[in-house]
């Protein structure tokens, strides 16, 4: 047996893939051997794309807006995905924005913003890729959750909603798909250095009380979230389906 953990030949899109962590598990699907499509919306793209093809894999991308995704525009990015890279295997829904404001003055339109980007594109993306996965047998779909899929957060009601619901859709595609070879699984990570954390993190009494909170001390890098992802999407995870794998430093622990 190989090692399971090798992703040598298999084709990836990582949504949201230029920048955070979408940047980082990118990146380390490269190092486990694969091919990396991503898209991008305001974070420009050359330079995860030229690291990936540093290491001698292809790295295509595509400027691509999820708000307001309908299922025609899910459709043709993962058809630019499976025709540039030659195939897809491997599908991680990362791509997704938070809205920090008290439930009692949130606009219905933030509400939808949040909904659309988060949830809406998540389902309309492993809709289609799910599609080509149950018919080739294999595939794999990583949805990038949060901490606040387990909890409700503070002023962030639309965002706390959102990632409940794709873990929900996770089992959920799970039992349907399981048996024709499709992994469908979730990660759960915690604050993370990222731009959805900047505010928290440039607030030094939020920033104090979140960084208490944390059994290991700090907010964690980008790049640290990726190993579950590598995971997931690798054939160590064959019996993985609708899992959650946390990754917070202890947060829900605590």
């Amino acid at each position: 047996m190989g090692n399971p953990f090798d992703l040598t030949g298999r084709k990836a899109l990582v949504t949201g893939g230029a920048t955070g962590i979408g940047e980082g598990i990118a990146l380390a699907l490269a190092q486990a051997g694969a091919d990396v499509a991503l898209t991008y919306r305001s974070h420009q793209p050359e330079n995860i794309l030229k690291k990936i093809k540093v290491l001698g894999r292809n790295a295509v991308a595509v400027k691509s807006d999820f708000a307001g995704m309908d299922k025609a525009a899910a459709e043709e990015v993962i058809a630019f995905a499976t025709d540039a890279l030659g195939g897809l295997d491997i599908l991680v829904n990362n791509a997704g924005i938070i809205h920090r404001e008290p439930s009692v003055d949130m606009p219905l339109a933030d509400w939808q913003r949040v909904m659309s980007m988060n949830l809406d594109s998540v389902w309309l993306l492993s809709q289609a890729a799910g599609a080509r996965m149950v018919a080739q047998g294999s595939g794999k779909i990583v949805i990038v959750a949060s901490v606040l899929g387990s909890q409700g957060g503070l002023r962030v009601p639309a965002y706390a909603a959102s990632k409940h619901a794709v873990i929900g859709l996770a089992r959920a595609l799970c039992n349907e798909w399981a048996g024709s070879g499709v992994n469908v699984n979730a990660i759960a990570p915690g604050y993370t250095a990222t731009d959805n954390t900047q505010a928290l993190r440039d607030d030094p009494d939020r920033s104090r009380t979140l960084l208490e909170r944390i059994p290991a001390g700090r907010f964690a890098e980008p790049h640290e979230i990726a190993g579950a992802a590598v995971f997931l999407a690798s054939d160590a995870a064959a019996y993985c389906h609708g899992s959650v794998v946390t990754v917070d430093g202890g947060w829900l622990a605590r």
